[in-house]
């Protein structure tokens, strides 16, 4: 008879502070008693747990605000973010963010800048990034344990080699193995719209739901997919690439070298098109062109009709395929007016054979912003050193 392998007291112990810690992390303040209810185990367990979390500096606890409730206040267990704090970099065409983010999502710090084409080879930008950090960690007073990045590209999860990001016309990069050695800490690098979808799903739109895709533009299209809860992220983690999903094929030729990908009919140079501006109108230019639109919605639906299209067309696909419950909107698509998203949610109802078969799939905005992508690679370096705060 085989025996079936039992895990050791101080395995259990570790698993549970990790979970215990997890949960504080990204639903923030909570009572020992909703502790002890989320996590199945019971009030002495979590007494214990708190109490050397407490000691160690990595949790508080502290009186409510005063309510109705009768009787004493429980008190309310909070992480503290400066226990834990990772570095964050958003990498786009544009521009490049970075952030000390600590633990439970707080943004401690934060710089940018913007990149151009001679600023925009990757031993410059990396350069910039180790050069910003210290005087970042500095200010706040704090040092990052691990390293997140976000870029619009192809990349390997298990080393975080950039195997191509056509926008950027970077070409086999080992980003995550160069900044890792030049800043001294894990260095985890992945796809911007894949980190999206994560962030939208543990801290924005989608949190709470399993089964969404995060679409959102730029100067190009990115996707990312949550399946069953959990990132869909492909053979060595080369999923999402919703971008270059070819929707015309006579249409307009694409940097990724293919013709017709729905980022050429939905990405920042088709708003332009669209809103009657030049191709390299700023990304704020587009933005208060469209806020301009929100009061007009007949104007708004025509000089949109085309790129709403398109919108829905590549949508009906995306849906058909994977049917998600949600699909989030992020970058540009944040922009798109009532009127115009109505149409949209409308129209894929009416023309997506999975939507009809589910009742619906809900489109909604990201709740986060231009964070979203920032906050994901910070939750892919916290996913590195939980276990060890």
């Amino acid at each position: 008879m085989t025996s079936t392998p039992v895990a050791r007291p101080d395995e259990v112990r570790r698993y549970n502070r990790t979970s215990l810690l997890r949960l504080l992390h990204l639903d923030g303040p909570s009572t020992r008693a909703q502790l002890a209810n989320e996590l199945g185990l019971n009030r002495s367990t979590i007494k214990a747990l708190v109490d050397g979390l407490a000691a160690s500096g990595v949790v508080a606890e502290r009186v409510p605000r005063p309510g109705r409730q009768a009787g004493r206040p429980s008190l309310l267990v909070l992480p503290r973010a400066e226990a834990a704090v990772v570095l964050a970099v958003d990498i786009q065409v544009e521009h490049v963010a970075l952030a000390l983010v600590g633990l439970g999502g707080e943004i401690l710090g934060r710089d940018s800048w913007k990149l151009h084409d001679r600023t925009r080879a990757p031993g410059e930008v990396l350069t910039r990034i180790v050069d910003s950090t210290e005087p970042l960690a500095a200010e706040v007073g704090v040092r990052p344990v691990a390293c997140g990045v976000s870029i619009p590209g192809v990349v390997r999860r298990l080393d975080g080699h950039v195997h191509e990001a056509p926008n950027l016309r970077w070409s086999d990069v080992a980003l995550g193995e160069r900044l890792g050695a030049a800043l001294g800490i894990w260095a985890v690098v992945g796809n911007d719209a894949e980190l999206g979808a994560l962030a939208e799903h543990l801290r924005g739109t989608a949190k709470g739901a399993d089964d969404v895709v995060f679409v959102s533009a730029d100067i190009g299209v990115g996707g990312g997919v949550i399946a069953q809860g959990a990132a869909l992220r492909g053979t060595t983690g080369y999923v999402g690439e919703l971008g270059h999903m070819a929707v015309r094929p006579q249409g307009r030729d694409c940097y990724c070298g293919s013709r017709g990908c729905w980022e050429t009919e939905v990405g920042e140079a088709a708003f332009c098109r669209a809103l009657g501006l030049p191709e390299d109108s700023p990304r704020g230019t587009v933005m208060v062109e469209l806020r301009d639109l929100a009061a007009d919605p007949a104007a708004a639906r025509r000089r949109l009709g085309e790129l709403t299209e398109w919108l829905t067309l590549g949508l009906v696909n995306v849906v058909n395929v994977l049917g998600p419950e949600l699909v989030v909107l992020g970058d540009l698509f944040t922009g798109l007016p009532d009127p115009v998203l109505d149409d949209v949610r409308r129209e894929l109802r009416a023309r997506s054979m999975v939507s009809r078969a589910i009742g619906g799939v809900r489109v909604e905005r990201s709740a986060l912003g231009r964070d979203a992508k920032l906050l994901g690679a910070a939750e892919v370096a916290f996913e590195q050193i939980m276990d060890t705060v």
